[in-house]
C-alpha cells in the first residue's frame, strides 16, 4: 500500500499545543515520511462576522483549504475549551465553511482529542464526530488520549500500557480503512 499524503493539526492556536503533538505522533505512526503538521498560528484571521465576510474572505482561509485539499488523509486532534472547540479553531472553521462548505469532501479523517483531564476532550471530539461528516469528511477512526501529561510524551510516545495496546488496535483498524 502506498503511504497516504497526511495533513495533521491540533485544533488549537496554543504555541505548545498538546493536541498538535498528539496529531503529529499519530501521523508518524501511519507514515514515517509523508505527512505535514500544520500550525494554526499560520492562519491568523479576524473574528468572523457577516459584515467582515462582505469585505472578502481572507487569503489565509484559501491557504488552509488548499492544505486540506492536498491531503489523502486528515488527522485532527481537538483541544477542548469549556466543552467545545477552541475559539480560534471555531473561527477558522467558520471562515473555511464560508469559503468551501464541504471542505472535507472526499477526505478520510482521523479525529482525536487529548487533554490533561480524565475525559481527554471527549465532549469536543463527539461534537466533531457529529459535525464533520456534514462537511464531507469520512471518519475512519477516533481516539481519545486522557490525562495527556501522565500518558504521553512526544519523544517516546504512549507511556500507559493499556492505552498503548488500545492504540495498536486503533492503528490496525485505521490502516485497514485506508486500503
Amino acid at each position: 500500500m502506498k503511504s497516504p499524503k497526511i495533513v495533521a493539526f491540533g485544533a488549537s492556536y496554543s504555541v505548545n499545543s498538546i493536541n498538535r503533538e498528539w496529531a503529529r505522533y499519530v501521523a508518524s505512526q501511519i507514515s514515517k515520511d509523508s505527512f505535514e503538521v500544520l500550525d494554526l498560528n499560520d492562519y491568523d484571521l479576524p473574528v468572523y462576522t457577516v459584515e467582515k465576510e462582505k469585505g472578502g474572505i481572507p487569503k489565509a482561509v484559501g491557504s488552509f483549504i488548499s492544505k486540506l485539499n492536498s491531503a489523502d488523509l486528515l488527522i485532527i486532534s481537538f483541544a477542548e475549551y469549556n466543552g467545545s472547540y477552541t475559539a480560534g479553531f471555531k473561527n477558522l472553521f467558520d471562515w473555511a465553511s464560508v469559503h468551501t462548505l464541504k471542505m472535507f469532501a472526499g477526505k478520510k479523517m482521523i479525529l482525536l482529542s487529548t487533554a490533561p483531564g480524565p475525559r481527554g476532550g471527549e465532549t469536543v471530539l463527539n461534537a466533531a464526530i457529529d459535525r464533520f461528516p456534514r462537511h464531507g469528511g469520512e471518519i475512519i477512526g477516533t481516539m481519545i488520549l486522557p490525562r495527556n501529561k501522565e500518558n504521553f510524551d512526544p519523544k517516546i510516545g504512549i507511556k500507559n500500557n493499556q492505552i498503548r495496546d488500545d492504540f495498536k488496535s486503533f492503528l490496525k483498524q485505521v490502516l485497514s480503512n485506508l486500503d
